[in-house]
């Protein structure tokens, strides 16, 4: 049922999908390896789809820990808040990643400990793009964002709001994908 209301809303928005099919439970796992549970207060996720990270993070987080589901697609969005309507601790906002930090400050968040973005960056116009790396940058201080992309084309972009990022190849995905994980900082090979 995921797959055909996710490759409906693909067909009818590819731009913003940007994948023919869900990430994988490998590439989900892959995401959130390096999200320490213990200690995030805030997660936020960009770009939720179907709720395949949003899966593997209820897994691991503790009770008390805010996860932020911010989805552009109606769909998409609809879906989540009816899967965690009974989950305090998440909230599911309808909207722009590129609001970030206007969300973050209407709910009264001052400090986002990780964000994980399932966005398409190589197939989003690259103005938009900034305005959310800009975003990310700004709420996250010296906390960790962690994206897939399909291809390295936009690493270089992406470096330039977070200088120290590490990579690893999943490819136990249709297709496979490169997990970047990036923080503030020194430059750092790759």
């Amino acid at each position: 049922m995921q797959l055909i209301t996710f490759l409906t809303e693909f067909i009818k928005h590819p731009k913003t999908i940007g994948a023919i099919s869900p990430s994988s439970k490998k590439l989900a796992r892959k995401m959130i390896e390096t999200i320490c549970f213990n200690n995030a207060q805030c997660i936020v996720e960009l770009g939720p789809g179907t709720g395949s990270f949003t899966r593997e993070i209820m897994k691991r987080k503790e009770q008390s820990t805010k996860l932020i589901l911010i989805e552009n697609n109606e769909i998409f969005c609809e879906k989540l808040r009816k899967q965690f309507e009974f989950e305090p601790s998440v909230i599911v906002i309808h909207g722009s990643a590129e609001d970030l930090c206007m969300y973050m400050s209407a709910l009264n968040i001052e400090k986002i400990d990780y964000v994980v973005s399932g966005l398409p960056f190589t197939s989003l116009n690259p103005a938009v793009s900034s305005r959310i790396l800009r975003n990310v940058k700004d709420c996250l201080k010296d906390g960790k964002f962690i994206t897939f992309q399909y291809s390295l084309v936009r690493k270089s972009f992406i470096q330039k709001y977070f200088e120290d990022i590490s990579h690893e190849k999943v490819w136990i995905n249709l297709p496979p994908a490169y997990v970047l994980s990036c923080k503030l900082g020194n430059v750092r090979a790759s």
